[in-house]
């Protein structure tokens, strides 16, 4: 079954073609075009995540976003917005926002983030795996073991973790600061510039392996793509 989104923007040129992309990318899309319509659409049906528009009439983005919580705080919530002032985008994450992205964006990064927040329920069920076979390579997290064809390597606790997070979002984006929280506990610019190094370390690992490549996505974040 197809995930179902709630997409809320008074532009109703922009939101219809925005719906049309998200349609086509397998997603059941509900457009609303004012706050009190979304809220009455979420009020009466059932959605796995919500795009509001900041800026709209009768009901803006942040009220709605405090009524959606009130009913389900679970509800995951993206902000579109052409605000791009400090001060909206902390009071958009202090609502309990998933992310806040400025106009105008990339709509293939926006489908990455849909897919990583949604993914993240499943990620979870997921982190208790220890053990990986995917294409040539074997990977025991629990032992920090990799394998890639005849040659085996014991990775760093970061390299460990960094590709078993890889290795849980394999063919999906894994967002650059799920990692750097998870691992490195906090985001930087020395953090993140580490972190590229470690990525530079894995891709030399699994250079032999022509089934795999770690490849960038927009600068916000990675994929593990298995080409077999």
């Amino acid at each position: 079954m197809s995930n179902r989104i709630l997409l809320v923007e008074d532009d109703q040129s922009f939101g219809a073609v925005l719906k049309d992309y998200l349609s086509i990318n397998n997603f059941e899309v509900t457009l609303a075009t004012d706050g009190e319509q979304g809220l009455k659409e979420f009020t009466e049906n059932e959605f796995d995540i919500c795009i509001f528009d900041v800026m709209m009439p009768k009901k803006d983005g942040f009220s709605l976003a405090e009524d959606v919580k009130k009913i389900d705080k679970n509800t995951p919530i993206i902000f579109l917005t052409a605000r791009n002032m400090r001060e909206d985008i902390l009071k958009g994450y202090q609502l309990g926002a998933d992310d806040y992205i400025t106009k105008p964006f990339d709509t293939e990064l926006l489908l990455y983030k849909i897919k990583a927040i949604l993914q993240r329920s499943s990620t979870l069920e997921n982190e208790e795996q220890e053990q990986f076979k995917i294409s040539n390579i074997f990977f025991d997290s629990m032992l920090r073991q990799l394998r890639v064809g005849d040659n085996e390597y014991k990775l760093s606790p970061k390299e460990n973790e960094l590709l078993k997070l890889l290795c849980i979002h394999r063919n999906d984006f894994m967002p650059r600061d799920l990692a750097l929280r998870k691992i490195w506990k906090k985001e930087n610019y020395f953090t993140a510039r580490s972190m590229d190094v470690y990525i530079a370390k894995l891709r030399k690992l699994l250079k032999d392996d022509e089934g795999l490549e770690i490849i960038n996505v927009h600068g916000e974040g990675f994929r593990l793509l298995v080409k077999n």
